[in-house]
């Protein structure tokens, strides 16, 4: 242990953020420390709210007060003292941005290299480096302003022909009868309004469907002066399509308007002009269309001296790229299309080329959404991290990511207020001979579930989606069925095929983020506040709303938000606990009154599990409460804020409020995210509870613990891209592990072995 230490440690003295208590430990410099514990037991309150927070405010106030007006803001931890702290670089489970203009290529900076490359190399000269940019006007294709599609949309779906204008013949969301878009056409006078559209000249249908923007000679008395008439089309494309509207109106827009390549770039984005330009008979687009393993082989093949510099740069980022598993991606693949794991993956593959030392990374479970082949690739590219003389702090729950720290810490022992405590230090070997939670979960033998049977199936056949290679297959109903694959193999692209073959309603919760606000909490989201305001309001024979803090109950100093924000200009803003309701978000007439001898604040304040006995005799409260508390989430209070909540916690949220069903399909996207082994199994007997209730489960899931529970297993592969997308195997899990071709089989045959012994 003394070895570990050797180099020196990082201090943590009386850590109190969050449920925190009083923590005080040292962390070793220069070596890899993975931090585990049940979900909310304290965990990223250390790791990230807590070192990277000191670390990321100190160095942001080593810049001058005004350059530290436009960084971005982290609050004072609650900690007594941080001592000998690197700076600290946070490598989140995050999306990279929604832009459509960018792509792996634009955002690794490998476009402003291979542009640098085709504008010295490439013949014809068609100009320099700017010229390459598909995002600039000089190289852009002029039809569809350098995006590679174009949206057209279906007319037939915007009118209903038999009816008038008065009848409701515009049938497009927000364009209704008395709408003030519906006046637009209406009050012009151009239209007989009781007219059906299917009797309009071909003039007049021209003159409402595609008239460009126009001033109306001598309009009627209820036209406004200074309106423009515009025809239905160009109207939603100029004022809704691609406006934050769209937002609002995602599901009509994607029932009129379909998505096609571009008629004059065929999606290559660039002018033809730029296209002309080739080196080896490719040019960029056809480049950018590789998946990083042939660009490496497209780049090795070239033979010009003036391009070795760019050459050798280009292929150090490509290179780390593909070390970490993401080869099979290619280099015009959009941002908005890459998974919170290869966003994750990328940001590390960045920091591998980095000549920069003594820093502290910390990651956020980077095992999300990994196989444990590519998990594998992750360890060793965290190791050359370390090797370059920096500092690992990893969260995580995935047995395959603890194993090959150098230190762990375990932050118990339970979760909530029962946790914020450090109940373990030190080396893996010594984990596994201590009585740590965490230690027996992971001694446990692997066992295989029931074999149900089951009652149907689905049938599949040659699917092509994607990267999918006529795949076909039968996916049993009445069981637990796993989806498992290396990432990127085509498991998604398989269940968006199941999806549009569902014709019944299904429950599918997806990885979307719940639809959540700063004053989303438990009791808000599971609606039941209302039910609880109503019992204090005829309780005491006042008006509910006296029980609404938002309204007319709230605190008139901090308006209900039970705290008060001082802006301090260029300094954080002060946080401080409200000095007239003490957090309680009410005023005093409010907690006047009482339900069961408690006040509104006192029940808002109670953890699930307690309201759960305090609301006994009322049934529909009870239930929901019971939801929450079946799926793990009874230490939650009925006020945090959901903002406050992890991934693993937000995922069994949104499950909490589906446990009522029978005879339904679920459709699950890696729900052990985030997830503990004792929460793990915790969630299994759930999902085995909901199997014998009549449902099918389908999970897209990487967890070998889960995997080895499953009635069935479907894995896709053997890789990711072009290089997977084929049926590896279809049958009981317990039947893999004599499957060499199947990446899942093999893991799950080392996991078996590596717990015998």
């Amino acid at each position: 242990m003394k070895d570990l230490f050797a180099r020196g440690s990082i201090d943590v003295t009386d850590a109190t953020q969050n449920n925190l208590k009083h923590v005080s430990l040292k962390i070793p410099k220069y070596q890899t420390t993975v931090f585990v514990g049940l979900s909310g037991s304290g965990k990223s309150s250390l790791v990230f709210d807590t070192i990277a927070a000191a670390s990321r405010r100190e160095l942001n106030e080593t810049f001058p007060s005004f350059t530290q007006q436009y960084l971005p803001k982290f609050g004072q931890p609650h900690v007594g003292s941080i001592d000998h702290l690197p700076v600290a670089i946070v490598i989140e489970q995050q999306r990279i941005g929604k832009n459509a203009r960018s792509t792996l290529a634009t955002y690794t900076g490998i476009y402003s290299l291979l542009r640098l490359l085709f504008s010295r190399i490439g013949k014809p000269f068609v100009g320099y480096s700017d010229s390459f940019s598909f995002n600039l006007p000089q190289g852009m294709c002029p039809h569809c302003q350098g995006l590679g599609y174009v949206d057209d949309i279906d007319e037939s779906k915007l009118i209903d022909p038999e009816k008038s204008l008065n009848q409701g013949a515009l049938t497009f969301v927000s364009f209704g009868v008395n709408t003030w878009r519906w006046k637009r056409y209406v009050n012009t006078g151009l239209f007989d309004n009781d007219k059906p559209l299917k009797d309009y000249t071909p003039k007049e249908f021209e003159l409402l469907m595609h008239a460009p923007q126009q001033k109306l000679q001598n309009p009627p008395a209820n036209w406004y002066k200074s309106a423009l008439y515009e025809g239905l089309v160009p109207r939603i494309r100029r004022s809704i399509l691609g406006k934050a509207e769209a937002k609002h109106h995602q599901a009509a827009i994607a029932a009129i308007v379909t998505r096609q390549p571009c008629p004059v770039c065929h999606g290559a984005r660039l002018n033809p002009k730029v296209l002309t330009n080739h080196i080896n008979d490719m040019n960029i687009a056809e480049v950018s269309e590789l998946d990083l393993i042939h660009v490496i082989r497209f780049l090795n093949a070239i033979e010009v001296p003036l391009a070795t510099d760019v050459i050798r740069e280009l292929k150090t980022k490509i290179q780390s790229l593909i070390d970490i598993g993401l080869g099979y991606l290619t280099l015009n693949r959009s941002t908005n299309t890459l998974s919170g794991g290869e966003a994750q993956r990328i940001k590390i593959a960045k920091f591998l080329t980095s000549a920069l030392s003594d820093m502290v990374y910390i990651l956020d479970e980077p095992s999300v959404g990994l196989h444990p082949h590519d998990i594998q690739l992750i360890k060793r590219a965290l190791t050359k991290l370390k090797e370059k003389g920096n500092t690992i702090l990893i969260v995580e729950h995935n047995p395959s990511m603890i194993d090959f720290a150098d230190y762990v810490v375990e932050i118990g022992p339970q979760a909530g207020q029962a946790g914020g405590k450090v109940t373990f230090t030190g080396s893996y070997p010594e984990l596994l001979k201590s009585k740590a939670m965490t230690a027996d979960w992971l001694r446990r033998p692997v066992s295989f579930g029931k074999n149900r049977t089951m009652t149907g199936f689905l049938a599949l056949r040659d699917i092509s989606s994607h990267n999918l290679k006529q795949v076909s297959v039968d996916i049993p109903l009445g069981v637990l069925t796993v989806i498992s694959g290396v990432a990127g193999s085509g498991k998604s692209s398989l269940v968006s095929a199941l999806k549009q073959q569902l014709t019944d309603d299904y429950v599918d919760l997806s990885q979307d983020p719940v639809g959540i606000t700063i004053r989303s909490t438990p009791i808000t989201y599971l609606e039941i506040l209302d039910s609880v305001r109503k019992l204090f309001g005829k309780t005491n024979n006042v008006s509910t709303q006296l029980f609404s803090y938002n309204g007319k109950g709230g605190c008139p100093r901090c308006h209900g938000k039970g705290v008060t924000i001082t802006n301090m200009a260029f300094m954080d803003p002060v946080i401080q606990v409200c000095e007239l309701c003490g957090g309680k978000r009410y005023n005093k007439e409010a907690l006047n009154y009482q339900y069961h001898r408690q006040t509104i604040a006192d029940v808002l304040a109670m953890t699930v599990i307690d309201a759960l006995a305090f609301f006994s005799d009322q049934p529909k409260i009870a239930e929901k409460l019971g939801h929450l508390d079946q799926v793990g989430l009874g230490y939650l209070t009925l006020d945090q804020p959901l903002t406050t909540l992890s991934g693993g916690e937000r995922q069994r949220l949104k499950l909490a409020l589906e446990l009522s069903h029978s005879g339904e399909i679920y459709l699950l996207d890696e729900p052990t995210a985030g997830l503990h082994l004792k929460d793990t199994d915790r969630l299994m007997m759930l999902f085995n509870k909901l199997v014998d209730q009549g449902n099918s489960l389908i999970l897209i899931e990487h967890n070998l613990a889960v995997i080895s529970q499953a009635d069935w297993l479907i894995d896709i592969g053997p890789d990711a891209g072009r290089y997977g997308g084929r049926l590896m195997f279809s049958g009981r899990p317990k039947d893999a592990v004599s499957h060499n071709d199947s990446r899942t089989g093999m893991a799950l045959r080392e996991l078996l072995n590596s717990r015998q012994h």
